[in-house]
């Protein structure tokens, strides 16, 4: 990420929070380096408290982008990352394919095929922000 981000001449915060209680501070230690957006990269953590880590972004100002269309669902501005459901219909094929005989191992690795981009409007207004019609137009789903 840092590499990707110095080419676009950006520089990378990185913030740990490793309890619930931890996000708040991350929040302010963000604030106080003056980002300008964040990444949040999914974790079990991050995962259960997304909620209040989509209202602790909004309230920084912060633009939130996440790998996972919960994220989205839960008030962050922006996700993009593999259809979960999707995943799970084919994890079924593997469990099919196994109660048939076939041996786990022999079984291919696979990449995702199939990803959610979602843009969440209400958080976009709340934040101050026009979405670029050039973006709307790729997302997989819209909040409004």
């Amino acid at each position: 990420m840092e590499a990707a981000a110095r080419t676009l001449g950006l520089q990378v915060i990185s913030l740990e929070a490793r309890e619930a209680r931890e996000l708040e501070a991350a929040f302010e230690a963000a604030s106080g380096q003056r980002a300008e957006a964040l990444l949040t990269l999914d974790n079990g953590l991050l995962s259960v408290h997304r909620a209040e880590l989509a209202g602790l972004a909004t309230r920084s100002r912060l633009p939130m982008m996440s790998g996972g269309r919960v994220y989205a669902d839960a008030g962050g501005l922006l996700s993009y990352g593999p259809d979960a459901l999707d995943e799970y219909r084919r994890a079924a094929t593997f469990v099919d394919k196994i109660l048939k005989g076939a041996k786990p191992a022999d079984l291919p690795v696979e990449q995702p095929t199939k990803f959610d981009f979602v843009v969440n409007l209400k958080t976009a207004q709340a934040l101050g922000l026009t979405i670029p019609q050039s973006v709307l137009a790729q997302a997989t789903e819209i909040i409004q």
